[in-house]
């Protein structure tokens, strides 16, 4: 069977008419860039399963920020690499924990430069779990809310700009939002993991955040990858327990999550292309598989496109750069 031609795909190229055409599009604006930042001096480690990303320590942060603002990307979201580990993941709440000194560090150096602040306690334990654990290795959510809320406001008071809770525990925002206005911090907006899967796609982040748990995994606080009803309870939950933004993490393979998460509350998305998805790419590319600027900029534009409003991506710099070339061509 011939399909007739019809008139609007003949006239797409028309100028006159894409003017009139609304279209995705992504600017630098978007993205949001994850820093490792870790103690010691002259510190820029390279994260083996992550070509381009880097482990710094904090007196590398300054050229840093410098070569984003160039790439005109306004936001970093910090990880921290603690000089210490224990049971409770202290130093998280610490109000001289390595991210407490990093926000500090880059707010010294450029104080118009937003930074935002993971909230969870992985990195900090020495059992690699986001919270406190009872005797038989099971996390605790109510006893962890505390150390939570703890943690976002030192980090409010370090200077952060906005606080991104990830670590799954039932109740958090709320226990944050709490903590946050009771400190005086109420104008620091919560930017939620609400929609968090248990995903294959996260090996090279802990690797990056030396994250990884001891013994067993996380699937009984992170979500099943089958189930997309359950995103839309938790981003639900979040947003009446005051998040102001809502993330789907992983990005790629959870599209579907995002589009029902902004069909359904039409807030604000945030889309992690995590770590996994951007290493893949790497690779590929590395063996000259794919056109590596190519593949980047069509997937972050798919997260657009899904819904996404802000994209989380280790891809950050050079799709600035190339949106840029682009513009200027």
């Amino acid at each position: 069977m011939r399909f007739p031609d019809y008139r609007p795909r003949r006239m797409r190229a028309n100028p006159t008419v894409r003017a009139f055409v609304r279209e995705t599009v992504l600017d630098p604006s978007d993205f949001i860039y994850p820093l490792f930042v870790r103690s010691g001096a002259g510190v820029r480690n390279e994260v083996a399963s992550m070509p381009g990303v880097f482990q710094l320590s904090v007196d590398q942060l300054a050229s840093e920020v410098d070569e984003l603002r160039r790439c005109h990307v306004g936001s970093l979201i910090l990880f921290g690499l603690p000089a210490r580990k224990d049971a409770r993941g202290s130093e998280a709440y610490d109000d001289h924990g390595i991210v407490q000194e990093a926000v500090r560090a880059i707010k010294r150096h450029a104080p118009d430069f937003h930074v935002i602040t993971d909230v969870c306690l992985c990195e900090y334990t020495d059992h690699g779990h986001c919270g406190v654990l009872d005797e038989r290795g099971d996390v605790k959510n109510d006893d962890t809310l505390a150390l939570l809320a703890a943690e976002a406001v030192s980090h409010a008071r370090a200077g952060a700009d906005m606080v991104a809770p990830s670590d799954m525990m039932d109740g958090r925002v709320a226990a944050i939002r709490r903590a946050l206005d009771e400190a005086g911090f109420s104008q620091v907006p919560i930017m939620a993991y609400s929609a968090k899967y248990a995903s294959g796609y996260y090996g090279p982040f802990r690797d990056a955040a030396d994250s990884a748990p001891a013994f067993g995994d996380r699937s009984t606080y992170q979500m099943d990858p089958a189930n997309s009803d359950e995103a839309l309870r938790e981003v639900q939950l979040d947003i009446e327990e005051g998040a102001d933004l809502v993330i789907v993490k992983p990005a790629l393979s959870y599209l579907d999550v995002v589009r029902r998460v902004k069909d359904s509350f039409a807030f604000p998305v945030v889309a992690y292309n995590v770590s996994g998805e951007y290493a893949m790419v790497k690779a590929a590319a590395a063996q000259g598989w794919i056109d590596e600027r190519r593949v980047v900029l069509e997937t972050l534009l798919s997260m657009k496109r899904a819904g996404a409003d802000v994209l989380i991506t280790y891809h950050a710099k050079d799709a600035a750069r190339w949106i840029v070339e682009d513009c200027h061509a």
